[in-house]
């Protein structure tokens, strides 16, 4: 028999993405809240085909999981990488903690989808599509109430969801002032990660950044040679009301945009600089993530005016 809201706990306590979690948790996984995780992980060839399903995001992601370890390390919090399905893919942590981390399955293999774990922050912030923080008691299971952690969902460069970004810890403050540090951290990761996604995928083609936001998706389209769109990110698509999702068929022509969109030089001049501050200033790099030649980039430097330091 599942667990009842009503004898769980304060619901009306909770942030409202989380009762959300704890009706679905009640009334659809039916899951019983003193119910042990499922002991077992993907075994290594399981683990292996969900990394190869992740395709190019594990490609690219060791650099940005490495800075958000060093970050978050001196809080005792470990980095995790889940899959769109909240299987984790990768870890980053402490050798210290790995034993704890194997107990909690904080660990490459587990499976954190809420139809599985419950209330959690990979599986939560995948069905609700946003930064979340789960403390202590707001866990759904009881057996999870010894760790916190926050999420929040990635997008790849075709505008769906690629996955989701993690930071736990077993060892949990309770000031609220860490989940929402931990959500704006994490959410910063998001967008460097779709960034360095989309560069990669459309290292061939021109790509322009429309501006920024405070979503986690930043608004980035890939041009042909025509200028016509053959790529969009999440809040390009959403920007420019793009509804296929494929990056194929995308025809829309920037000329046509209204007064009031974003500048192009300065969108492209911040796409510039992003590729040379993921390749450290080296030209060369830099003009390979953009997928452009290094005379064209020097081009491109001096006619926006940026002089390197």
């Amino acid at each position: 028999m599942s667990s009842t809201i009503s004898s769980h706990g304060p619901i009306a306590a909770l942030p409202a993405a989380l009762r959300s979690s704890w009706t679905r948790c009640a009334e659809n996984y039916g899951i019983i809240a003193s119910d042990p995780l499922a002991e077992e992980l993907l075994c290594s060839a399981e683990l292996r085909q969900a990394r190869e399903r992740m395709g190019l995001t594990m490609k690219i992601c060791d650099p940005e999981l490495d800075r958000l370890q060093k970050i978050v390390s001196a809080l005792d919090y470990d980095v995790l990488l889940a899959d769109p399905s909240g299987v984790v893919v990768a870890r980053r942590g402490a050798p210290p903690f790995e034993k704890g981390c194997r107990r909690w399955h904080l660990w490459p293999g587990a499976n954190w989808s809420e139809a599985e774990a419950g209330t959690n922050g990979i599986g939560t912030c995948l069905v609700e599509g946003t930064a979340v923080t789960v403390h202590g008691r707001h866990h759904w299971r009881t057996g999870l109430r010894y760790l916190t952690c926050s999420a929040v969902p990635f997008y790849g460069p075709n505008g769906q969801v690629a996955g989701a970004l993690d930071v736990s810890s077993m060892r949990p403050q309770t000031s609220d002032r860490i989940g929402v540090m931990m959500e704006a951290i994490l959410v910063d990761t998001a967008r460097r990660l779709e960034r360095r996604s989309f560069l990669e995928a459309f290292r061939h083609r021109s790509v322009i950044l429309l501006g920024d936001g405070p979503g986690i998706s930043l608004p980035m389209v890939a041009l042909d040679e025509a200028r016509m769109i053959v790529g969009a990110t999440r809040a390009a698509r959403n920007l420019l009301n793009i509804e296929n999702c494929d990056t194929t068929g995308i025809c829309f022509d920037l000329d046509n945009l209204k007064d009031g969109k974003p500048n192009f030089q300065e969108a492209e001049r911040s796409v510039i600089e992003g590729a040379l501050a993921m390749s450290q200033g080296k030209i060369a790099p830099a003009a390979r993530l953009l997928g452009i030649s290094r005379s064209t980039l020097h081009r491109k430097l001096k006619s926006i005016g940026f002089h390197q330091a």
